[in-house]
């Protein structure tokens, strides 16, 4: 059997056929379906590419091929793109397929309406929240307060009609968009961390006033909602308390520009490092391993990789409360978002007292191990395989 499987991730196809990407989203996940199915179709957004984007991975592969959807960015492009669009969403997947949907995105939301349509089931894995996602701040689109109940509200529809649900968090999003009472559930976050991705051991923190502190935030810049502006803020606050900290974050965007200008009104330029996308694997361990302390300032998550891959490395973290976080960090570790004053008090009372640091990088690294390969490839293929009978069965 085929599983087809929509990602909201946009890929580049070089003239040789082959699709590449820049994120974390490269072969080796979509290869872990192969478990349970006996090919793979991913559908997404490809533009053409005159070659290998650099430091790019390979998303093809034996196993699994791409079903190319119209490139977009943005409302207006999709809706100039819409006819293509719905043409290579009805060709998406087959009567015989069985799909999962990674939502919320436009394109599953399509193909949910496809298979509604034709009477054929599909399955989700629910990744983030719509409702979050649109909230005040993070979002600037005249349309926001509408948009952001029409899509929560397709979102529980969705659940409800889905033959299985698999959610990143333990309880966040399922208290929200529950799935219908006789499908088969799972929490199975699909961040995947290879032994080589877990520091040695915990942290010992010394006080050591010959150095600053060196914060790390990592997330994409196409949109706001990492809340890396409040973060800046916050290194201003710090900066003019007398705290010795830089910034470095890893990731890049359409507000890359405005951040680096955000960080020179607020005279911190020469302490706020934008390092671009930094691949996964050997280099961004070596970003995490570099840093003192890491971040994540966020308006809305669902369940964040780069914090447990923080985590991982054995890193005391600050975060807000929002999506899943609280699921990963301690209750002192968390503040509210959009907050640059609660925020800066938190990192400078965490680099204050190294025995809590100390004792945040023990707590951190064990919480991590439980989203180790080990530890969840057997959920992740239990989920797949009920995916596969109840497809069976409808």
């Amino acid at each position: 059997m085929r599983v087809v499987v929509t990602t909201e991730y946009r890929y580049a196809m070089t003239p040789d056929g082959r699709v590449w990407t820049t994120h974390a989203h490269g072969y080796d996940v979509w290869r872990r379906y192969l478990t349970a199915f006996d090919e793979v179709r991913v559908v997404a957004r490809v533009a053409a590419a005159p070659q290998v984007p650099k430091t790019a991975l390979r998303v093809d592969g034996p196993g699994v091929t791409v079903h190319p959807v119209p490139h977009y960015v943005g409302p207006q492009q999709y809706l100039r793109q819409r006819v293509p669009i719905g043409r290579a969403m009805a060709t998406a997947a087959g009567r015989d397929d069985a799909v999962i949907l990674r939502v919320p995105s436009a394109l599953g939301s399509l193909l949910a309406g496809v298979r509604r349509r034709h009477g054929l089931p599909y399955a989700l894995e629910v990744v983030g929240d719509p409702y979050d996602v649109l909230a005040p701040g993070v979002v600037r689109h005249p349309l926001r307060p509408l948009l952001r109940q029409r899509f929560a509200t397709r979102l529980r529809r969705e659940c409800g009609s889905a033959v299985a649900v698999s959610y990143v968090t333990a309880d966040y999003l399922q208290a929200r968009y529950p799935a219908a009472p006789h499908a088969p559930t799972a929490n199975v976050s699909s961040i995947d961390l290879p032994p080589e991705a877990f520091a040695p051991g915990p942290r010992v923190v010394r006080a050591n006033s010959k150095r600053g502190h060196t914060l790390i935030s990592i997330g994409t810049l196409d949109q706001l909602y990492k809340g890396v502006d409040t973060l800046v803020e916050a290194v201003a606050v710090l900066v003019s308390s007398g705290v010795d900290v830089r910034l470095v974050h890893a990731g890049d965007g359409r507000f890359a520009g405005h951040l680096k200008g955000l960080a020179e009104a607020r005279g911190v330029a020469d302490r706020v490092t934008f390092a671009g996308w930094v691949a996964p694997g050997a280099p961004l361990r070596a970003r995490l391993d570099a840093a003192d302390l890491a971040v994540m300032p966020s308006r809305t998550e669902g369940l964040p990789r780069a914090l447990i891959e923080a985590m991982a490395r054995a890193l005391p973290a600050i975060g807000t409360a929002v999506g899943g976080i609280p699921e990963l960090l301690s209750r002192e570790d968390l503040v509210r978002p959009d907050d640059p004053d609660a925020l800066a008090g938190a990192i400078a009372g965490m680099l204050a007292d190294p025995d809590r640091m100390t004792v945040a990088s023990a707590r951190n690294l064990a919480r991590a191990r439980h989203y180790s390969r080990d530890f969840l490839e057997p959920r992740r293929h239990a989920f797949y395989q009920s995916v596969r009978e109840a497809t069976d069965r409808r």
